[in-house]
C-alpha cells in the first residue's frame, strides 16, 4: 500500500501517523508546502504576542521526529499541482528548485486545508497588508511587531482577529478591529457577546463595527486603509482576518465533487466520489450533527478526528465520522466565549422551530472566593427538549460547561438528561446543581409547561395596555434599573399584594437572573393568572441592550 497524502498540519498529520500505527509496511508520503509537515496554527497570535515565546514550540511534530519515529517520507516546500485520478499521480513540484515530478499512490489523502479569503481590493498585495495562516505568515507579523509599537489595524472580527488584536495589545500596539457586521464573533448570537464590544473598549481596543475595508494604499513606513465608510486608518500595517476559503480547486480541477461553498464532499468514512482519494481537516464538506446538513466548520479537533477516520478506512477499520456540531471557544482578554451546535440565527435561517433559556450562574458556589459569572444561553427543541445549542460568556468555567453540554448533543440528550447529568463538585470548582443542571432546570420547566417564558426581544419599550409587568427584586435593586413602566412588589410581598396585580392583563414577572420571577410566576399561575416569567432577568435585558454585565 502506498499512501500520498497532500498537506500536513491537523488532518493530514494525524493520517500520516495513524497510518503508520495500522502498518509497518505501508510507504507514506506526506508532500507539504510549508517549511514544517505539522505545527500548532491555532498558537500563532500567541506566538506573535509573546504569550509563546519559542518559534519552537509551535512545532508539533518536527520533521525529524516523523522520520525518525514513524518512518514517513515527509517531503517539505513541495506542491502538488496536479491530480491524475485516472493513472492514480499527482505532480509535484520543488518550491525550492522549481523541479518536477510524479508520484503515483494507491490512496490519497487531501488535506490541503482552507486559505484566508482576500477580496479583490485595490492594495491589498501591499507587503503590510498580512494574514496570519502559516508560521512564514507569523514569523512576518512577529518581526513587524515586536520591538516596536505604532497603530495597527485587524480586519474582521472572527476566532483569528479576536486573538490577534489581543496579542498586539499585548505588545503595546493601538488596536482597530473593523468589521462589517453589527458584532464580534459573528458564530455567537448577538446578544451574548455585546458585554465583550465594552470589555475589549476597556483594554483599548478601539471597534469599527458595521464597516469594512475598500482599498489599501501605500504611505510612508506603512498603510492607509480606506473604510466604506467613508473614513480612513493610518496603521504600520494591517491583518486581514476575514474568513477563509477551502483549497479544493485542484481537488476540483481532478473531477472531485465539491460543495457549493467549496468543500470537497466526503461520505463518513471521510471517502470522495473517487474511492481511492479521501479529504480531510479545512477543506472537507462534513455533515452538521444536530441539522443532518452539510457543512464546513474549520476546527482543528475535527480535523484531527477525519485524519484518523481515513487512516482507519484505508486499512479496513469500521471508522466513521460522526460529523461535527461547531464546538468552539476563544479568549477576549480574561473572558470567555464558548459555543457548541446551532445558534440562534442560524436555526431562524433555517426555519426551525426551537425555544431557548438564559441563566446567570458562577462557575463556583459563591461562597467561595473568587466566584466568577457567566451567561448561558440553551436551545432546543420546544417539544421533545432536544438539545440543539449553547453557548456561554464569562470568567473561568465557560469552557468545561460547553464541552458538557456538547457531549450531551452527541450523545442525543433533551434538556431533561441534563437536570440529572452528575457532575463533579467541591465548592472551588462548582455547584450542588450545577451551572449545565441550572441550564436543564430552567429548560425542562419550560417543555413540561411548569414556567413559560417571555423573551426580552418581544418586550416593547413601552408597556402596551393589555400587559403588566412586575419586578420582584429588592426596592434596592428596583432603583438601580427596571424594565420600562414596571411596578416593584418584591417576592416576599406578592402574596400579600396580589389585589394590586389586575388579573386581565398579561403578566410579565422578572428578577435578576430569572429564579425569582419562575418563583413568582409559579404563584401567580397557581392562582389563576395569565403570566410569564423573563428568562434570564434584567441582567439578560441588560445584556440585549449592548450592556456589560460583570463577571464578578
Amino acid at each position: 500500500m502506498k499512501i500520498v497524502i497532500i498537506g500536513g498540519v491537523a488532518g493530514g498529520a494525524s493520517a500520516a501517523a495513524r497510518a503508520r500505527r495500522l502498518s509497518e509496511d505501508s510507504e507514506i508520503v506526506v508532500i507539504e508546502r510549508g517549511e514544517a509537515p505539522s505545527f500548532a496554527n491555532c498558537g500563532l497570535p500567541y506566538y506573535v504576542g509573546g504569550e509563546i515565546q519559542s518559534r519552537d514550540k509551535l512545532l508539533v511534530a518536527p520533521i525529524e521526529r516523523l522520520h525518525g519515529r514513524y518512518r514517513l517520507d515527509v517531503r517539505v516546500r513541495s506542491e502538488v499541482a496536479k491530480i491524475d485520478r485516472a493513472n492514480k499521480t499527482v505532480d509535484v513540484r520543488d518550491l525550492r528548485d522549481g523541479t518536477t515530478y510524479q508520484e503515483s499512490y494507491d490512496k490519497l489523502i487531501v488535506a490541503t486545508g482552507a486559505a484566508p479569503f482576500r477580496p479583490d481590493l485595490d492594495g491589498i498585495d501591499h507587503p503590510r497588508v498580512m494574514e496570519l495562516r502559516d508560521l512564514k505568515d507569523a514569523d512576518a507579523m512577529h518581526a513587524a511587531a515586536v520591538g516596536q509599537s505604532g497603530k495597527a489595524v485587524v480586519v474582521g472580527a472572527g476566532f483569528i482577529g479576536i486573538e490577534v488584536a489581543e496579542n498586539l495589545v499585548r505588545r503595546g500596539w493601538d488596536v482597530t478591529v473593523v468589521e462589517l457586521g453589527d458584532q464580534i464573533l459573528p458564530p455567537w448570537d448577538k446578544e451574548m457577546v455585546n458585554g465583550l464590544h465594552d470589555h475589549l473598549r476597556g483594554h483599548g481596543v478601539t471597534l469599527q463595527l458595521n464597516d469594512s475595508a475598500d482599498r489599501f494604499q501605500d504611505r510612508d513606513g506603512g498603510v492607509t486603509v480606506h473604510l466604506k465608510s467613508g473614513g480612513s486608518i493610518d496603521a504600520s500595517f494591517v491583518v486581514l482576518a476575514i474568513g477563509v476559503r477551502p483549497e479544493s480547486r485542484m481537488a476540483a480541477d481532478a473531477g472531485i465533487e465539491c460543495g457549493p461553498r467549496g468543500g470537497i464532499v466526503t461520505n463518513a468514512q471521510m471517502q470522495t466520489n473517487d474511492p481511492d482519494v479521501y479529504a480531510v481537516g479545512d477543506v472537507a464538506q462534513v455533515t452538521d450533527v444536530v441539522t443532518g446538513l452539510p457543512t464546513q466548520i474549520p476546527l482543528a479537533g475535527p480535523a484531527n478526528r477525519q485524519g484518523r477516520i481515513a487512516a482507519d478506512h484505508i486499512f479496513g477499520r469500521a471508522s466513521t465520522f460522526r460529523g461535527t456540531q461547531g464546538t468552539a471557544v476563544v479568549g477576549v482578554f480574561d473572558r470567555t466565549a464558548a459555543m457548541t451546535g446551532q445558534s440562534e440565527k442560524l436555526l431562524k435561517r433555517a426555519g426551525t422551530s426551537y425555544q431557548k433559556i438564559y441563566v446567570h450562574p458562577t462557575d463556583h458556589a459563591g461562597y467561595y472566593p473568587g466566584a466568577q459569572g457567566m451567561t448561558l444561553k440553551l436551545l432546543f427543541d420546544p417539544d421533545s427538549g432536544l438539545i440543539l445549542g449553547a453557548q456561554a460568556v464569562g470568567g473561568a468555567g465557560v469552557d468545561k460547561r460547553i464541552d458538557v453540554i456538547a457531549t450531551a448533543i452527541q450523545a442525543g440528550w433533551t434538556v431533561e438528561d441534563l437536570e440529572e447529568v452528575e457532575l463533579c463538585y467541591a465548592p472551588q470548582y462548582g455547584h450542588a446543581k450545577d451551572p449545565v443542571n441550572m441550564a436543564g432546570f430552567v429548560a425542562s420547566g419550560v417543555v413540561r409547561g411548569d414556567q413559560p417564558v417571555v423573551h426580552v426581544e418581544s418586550i416593547a419599550d413601552a408597556m402596551p395596555v393589555e400587559e403588566f409587568r412586575i419586578d420582584v427584586r429588592t426596592p434596592g435593586e428596583f432603583a438601580k434599573g427596571h424594565l420600562p413602566d414596571a411596578v416593584n412588589v418584591p417576592l416576599e410581598e406578592l402574596r400579600d399584594r396580589l389585589d394590586e396585580i389586575p388579573r386581565d392583563r398579561f403578566v410579565i414577572a422578572y428578577c435578576q437572573v430569572g429564579l425569582r420571577g419562575y418563583m413568582a410566576s409559579r404563584i401567580l399561575m397557581q392562582r389563576g393568572y395569565d403570566v410569564k416569567n423573563l428568562s434570564g432577568g434584567y441582567k439578560t435585558w441588560i445584556q440585549h441592550h449592548g450592556e456589560q454585565v460583570p463577571v464578578a
